[in-house]
This record gives structure tokens, C-alpha cells and sequence, in this order.
């Protein structure tokens, strides 16, 4: 608590009258400008980011700590970014979610009890690299808090998980598996299929493909040996009878 200016016009800084009183409060109030030296956790706002989006390895961020500074006087004192600071991925091994911070965002920073600058370079165990103790300059940003509403998403809710992208998907693997216990629904206007498509029914007794609509196709449509475009017929007599099965 800031003390009121005493009778010269000079604040009286942090210090209070009763902080004197008493060897307790003189300690106390040692104590407690000691711990007001340490960094904690602060809410942060991203200023920059090495990383955008793109397939690389954990990158380092810029950030701005939103709570400004406090003198004896009252007067606030806005930080400055402090630069080059790790930020949380979630990964395992080769496995991550890649979702790199963006600068305008806000989130959480942490500050280790120690210089881990050593630990940043060389990405290996080692000694502190100096003697400095809970410095902002040690921060460790953990994703973000406070943000506004995502228009790209993943969702999981109650009624199930809902995937949303206002520009594209994209499922890259050898093998994509879809188990659906009931169906699988498409709803587009166009859909391009690359390769060769093949159409399986576990119960062979039912009709294995039903389409409603009509099929268009530059090639010929073969149809248990068949040819659509070239097959013959036999039993052909002139009249108005009626041909053979296809040959």
C-alpha cells in the first residue's frame, strides 16, 4: 500500500509509518520487497512469434507483460517486450498439435527459479547461466487465456466432436480408416476422387452401390465382363423382335 506524502511533499514511497514500528514489521517489510523482486506468472500479450503455422520445430516468442509496474508514488510503469521466449507445444516424440501463437494473442507466462538460458541454446542438460533468480528474462509462455471467438476449430461437446475450417481440411496418410457403425454422410457440390474406386459390401446378398441420379463417363462402363459401348447381342433376326442377351 502506497503511504500518503509526508509534510516536505516527497512520497514516502512503500514504506509506512507502522512498518517501523517493531523489529517484526521492519522484517516483514524487508521480506516483502524481496519477494516483489520475484517473477511468477503474468498474463502476457504475444508480440511476435518465429513460427507460423508451418511443419518446424518449437519456435520462441515475443512478449509483452499487461500488468504494468507500480512506484511508491503510484505511478505506472508499462513494461518492455522481453524477447526469446519458449513457448508450450503439446508433443510427444515426432507426434504434436501445431498451433503456433499469434502475435495478438494473450496467454499465460511463467518465469523459472533459475537462468535456463543455457538449457535454450543447447537443448541438453547444464548449469544455470548465471546467478539470476525468478527474472522475466527466463519466461516460459503456456498458450493462451482471455481470447476472443475461433473461427477455426476443433470441438468436443456432448453431442460429439465438431471439426470446422473456413478455408480447407487435409488428411495426409498411406491409409485413412472411416468406421462408421451407421453411415457417412457427404454434402457437396462437387466431389473428385483420384484413383481407383472401389466399392465393397460386407453382405453380398444386397445391392452393393445405389445411386439416384444419373451417371456420366467419358470412358466405357464394363459390367460383369460387359462391355456398355461394345458388346453384341445374339438371337438377332430381322423384324421387330427383340435381341439376345448381351454377349
Amino acid at each position: 500500500m502506497t503511504s500518503p506524502p509526508n509534510n516536505t511533499g516527497i512520497p514516502n514511497g512503500q514504506l509506512a509509518p507502522n512498518d517501523t514500528w517493531g523489529d517484526y514489521n521492519n522484517i516483514f517489510f524487508i521480506v516483502q520487497n524481496i519477494l516483489n523482486k520475484m517473477q511468477t506468472a503474468t498474463i502476457v500479450k504475444i508480440v511476435a512469434c518465429t513460427n507460423s503455422g508451418g511443419v518446424t520445430p518449437v519456435g520462441f516468442v515475443d512478449v509483452l507483460p499487461m500488468v504494468n509496474q507500480i512506484d511508491g508514488a503510484g505511478d505506472a510503469t508499462p513494461h518492455t517486450t522481453i524477447y526469446n521466449i519458449p513457448y508450450l507445444r503439446m508433443q510427444g516424440g515426432a507426434n504434436a498439435v501445431i498451433l503456433d501463437p499469434q502475435p495478438g494473442d494473450i496467454g499465460i507466462c511463467v518465469f523459472a527459479s533459475r537462468d535456463i538460458s543455457k538449457v535454450k541454446a543447447t537443448k541438453a542438460q547444464g548449469n544455470p547461466g548465471s546467478y539470476r533468480n525468478y527474472s522475466f528474462a527466463d519466461g516460459m509462455y503456456l498458450g493462451g487465456l482471455l481470447n476472443g471467438t475461433p473461427t477455426q476449430f476443433v470441438e468436443f461437446s456432448a453431442a460429439g466432436i465438431n471439426v470446422t475450417s473456413p478455408l480447407q481440411i487435409t488428411l495426409t496418410a498411406p491409409t485413412v480408416n472411416i468406421n462408421a457403425s451407421t453411415a457417412v454422410n457427404v454434402t457437396t457440390p462437387t466431389e473428385t476422387i483420384s484413383g481407383v474406386l472401389n466399392v465393397q459390401n460386407a453382405n453380398s446378398s444386397s445391392t452393393p452401390c445405389v445411386i439416384n441420379g444419373n451417371i456420366t463417363t467419358n470412358a466405357d462402363v464394363i459390367a460383369s465382363g460387359v462391355s456398355l459401348t461394345s458388346h453384341v447381342h445374339s438371337g438377332v433376326t430381322p423384324g421387330g423382335g427383340d435381341t439376345g442377351a448381351p454377349v
